[in-house]
């Protein structure tokens, strides 16, 4: 055991980062296997937001979570999985509202013509 004070909290917080980090590696690879147990548009998405949320927690690096999830992708795939379609956004009333900047800008000036060579 650490005799200094710093020592003794950076190893009670390493043993809290740890749990977490198992934790959560935990929860992907559950969802990654209940994919793979009954492959759905719902499992996919579940297994897809924990690698996300792993990248967020900087516990998988981006291009690996990415390759994990082309895997799942291409699992659907040969799977026959229908993905759900998205939903689409409520369309928003076009407000064009012009604030000071925009409404003194210059309009932008056309280039020159390039003259002919005989």
């Amino acid at each position: 055991m650490p005799i200094i004070k710093s020592a003794v909290k950076r190893a009670k917080q390493t043993i809290k980062r740890r749990d977490r980090n198992v934790g959560i590696k935990r929860d992907i690879k559950s969802a990654v296997k209940a994919f793979t147990l009954k492959p759905s548009a719902a499992t996919l998405s579940a297994a897809q937001k924990e690698l996300d949320t792993a990248v967020k927690k900087n516990l998988l690096t981006k291009n690996t979570a990415a390759r994990r999830k082309s895997n799942l992708a291409k699992a659907a795939k040969a799977a026959g999985v229908k993905l759900a379609a998205a939903k689409k956004a409520a369309a928003k009333p076009a407000t064009k509202t012009t604030t000071a900047k925009t409404a003194t800008k210059a309009p932008a000036k056309k280039p020159a013509a390039k003259k002919a060579v005989k």
